[in-house]
């Protein structure tokens, strides 16, 4: 390939991106014919494709890349150590090409295989839910409300000494929770499954991440290192990930929509417990004093439970931590979710609607 037709590939790549981010514009154009059209073929189709296998395709990808990044950079250090000053070669203009169309490349298939639902009008938009603004008394209201959850599931659990299952039957009862939801949600019909557990789960624990979707493969993975408590509604989550709901707060919001229509007291306790921490910290944010106060009517065992959460935290404190977290903030706020890692919190504002017009939780 000569100059001149490399550039024009370039060309040709750079207005496919702006072909895409064209599209992305019309919410309802995405919301109608990529999210409730094209996204559920081609999701599926990734989930028969690689469903079958035990392990994550995506994280053996993951992790061979890594390798390459730093099989690279510590070839680069050997060579400048060396005199042979490698820095040169990257002010090539062929490899300037090469970085280019690796960039636009990935963020085309990014958005064509999973990233329009970005942009998407989404799970409000499906259920009719209007998401307008609230106060302290509304954030007040809903603390009460899933500390009552929260105590009556974690109390039902112990009294009648529900353990938590092993990760294969954990994964099944999710997709469970699913095939329950989409008899009154029916574009909540999550079928196949593709839920697996993360095979880099240790650099999770000291990076922040309990569960992650990876747009490529389709596959919904699961830290399960993590205490089992927290596992179920990670889940759930994920798997409003898979079903295209791409921001924070709606794959929250639809992992609670498919648990409360079931009656699994274990995954109930889990949605309960993440969502009160949700709403507590915005209500924390308003009035520290009362958010104190709703934490203190938790009961003993749900209050042990936070306590294990924050020591497992703590003991798995890093470096890279708040650096990841910087990153993917950045990357949320890069695809419509400004409020950063704060957009998981913005699912109270669904709770508060879903509330008001159902008068329940």
């Amino acid at each position: 390939m000569n100059r001149t037709q490399k550039w024009l590939t370039s060309l040709l790549l750079f207005l496919a991106c702006a072909g895409i981010h064209w599209y992305s514009l019309d919410a309802e154009r995405v919301e109608n014919y990529y999210s409730q059209g094209f996204s559920p073929w081609f999701s599926s189709t990734l989930r028969v494709s690689l469903g079958w296998i035990h392990f994550s395709i995506g994280d053996m990808v993951y992790g061979f890349l890594v390798l390459w990044i730093i099989y690279v950079f510590s070839k680069n250090i050997f060579l400048l150590f060396r005199g042979k000053y490698p820095w040169r070669t990257w002010l090539q203009a062929a490899k300037w090409y090469r970085i280019f169309n690796f960039i636009v490349i990935t963020y085309l298939v990014f958005n064509i295989f999973w990233g329009l639902n970005y942009s998407r009008k989404g799970i409000a938009h499906q259920i009719g839910l209007n998401l307008g603004d609230y106060g302290k008394t509304e954030l007040l209201a809903l603390n009460h409300i899933l500390v009552e959850k929260a105590n009556n599931s974690k109390s039902y659990l112990v009294e009648n000494g529900v353990a938590y299952p092993e990760t294969k039957l954990l994964f099944q009862r999710a997709q469970q929770l699913y095939a329950h939801a989409a008899t009154e949600y029916p574009f909540l019909k999550y079928k196949p499954a593709s839920i697996k557990t993360s095979l880099w789960g240790w650099v999770g624990n000291y990076t922040g991440f309990t569960g992650y979707y990876n747009p490529f493969t389709g596959e919904a993975q699961v830290n399960t290192t993590v205490p089992p408590f927290l596992q179920p509604f990670i889940c759930a989550h994920e798997i409003a990930h898979q079903l295209g709901y791409a921001k924070e707060r709606e794959a929250n919001f639809v992992g609670y929509l498919a648990i409360s229509s079931s009656s699994d007291t274990l995954f109930q306790y889990s949605a309960y417990l993440d969502l009160f921490m949700y709403a507590n910290r915005q209500l924390y944010g308003e009035d520290s004093t009362l958010a104190r106060q709703c934490r203190k009517e938790l009961s003993t065992d749900v209050q042990a439970d936070i306590k294990e959460w924050i020591t497992f935290n703590n003991r798995h404190k890093s470096f890279a931590e708040p650096l990841v977290r910087w990153a993917y903030g950045l990357y949320l706020q890069g695809n419509q979710q400004p409020q950063g890692l704060h957009s998981y919190d913005e699912v109270t504002a669904f709770l508060i609607s879903y509330y008001k017009k159902y008068n329940k939780l």
